[in-house]
């Protein structure tokens, strides 16, 4: 396994963006509306480093609106269920399914099938309030949140192969379209810089590993 590669660093990245995709952030930390929180993210690359700046001028823009009275987590919150829950529909559903073909309506297909068997492998199972299909983008960046835990910690039996393999059929082959959606339904929203940034640090996780 690569020894250059900041596991231990990449594991707690994917699971901050995976749990901030499963739950809204009235039930979750609210550490992504701290500027400061996004000052210490790490900047694996430059591109990282500007997705994060994307991340902190909302924080700081949220801090302002809360001097004048809003509710940033509350706000952040009603984007959340707009974008993954509806009425009636999301506008950006978050399950890999629908963006493996043209026109798909239901989230629930071959990428469900393919997750499940990658939880099972690794010994996890997913258990949500929501009963949300394994290929939710959440689920796919915690999985991989633990492929990295278990080699930070010398618990890996993952090749890196496999785990480039996962990141570039999974949550990198889809993440793109999916944050054209967040953006076009929420611009300038929380979860489109949110997105941007799991989006570039899977770009450089997957450069590590090709080398």
């Amino acid at each position: 396994m690569c020894k250059d590669i900041p596991w231990k660093t990449l594991s707690e990245a994917y699971a901050f963006v995976g749990n901030s995709l499963l739950k809204p952030m009235t039930m979750t930390l609210t550490v992504g509306l701290d500027p400061a929180f996004w000052e210490a993210f790490p900047a694996f690359d430059g591109a990282v480093a500007q997705a994060g700046e994307v991340c902190a001028c909302y924080a700081e823009e949220a801090g302002r609106r809360a001097e004048g009275g809003e509710d940033g987590p509350q706000r952040a919150s009603v984007e959340y269920t707009r974008l993954f829950v509806g009425p009636p529909s999301p506008a950006a559903a978050p399950w890999e399914t629908m963006y493996r073909g043209k026109d798909v309506t239901v989230g629930f297909g071959q990428a469900t099938f393919e997750m499940r068997e990658l939880l099972r492998e690794a010994g996890l199972e997913v258990r949500n309030a929501n009963n949300q299909y394994e290929d939710h983008m959440g689920i796919e960046l915690l999985y991989l949140s633990e492929l990295c835990r278990r080699e930070a910690t010398g618990e890996g039996a993952t090749e890196s192969a496999d785990i480039a393999a996962f990141i570039e059929q999974h949550p990198l082959a889809w993440i793109e379209p999916f944050l054209d959606r967040v953006s076009e339904a929420a611009p300038n929203g929380y979860f489109a810089g949110l997105l941007l940034v799991a989006q570039r640090v899977l770009e450089h996780h997957a450069r590590l590993l090709a080398r």
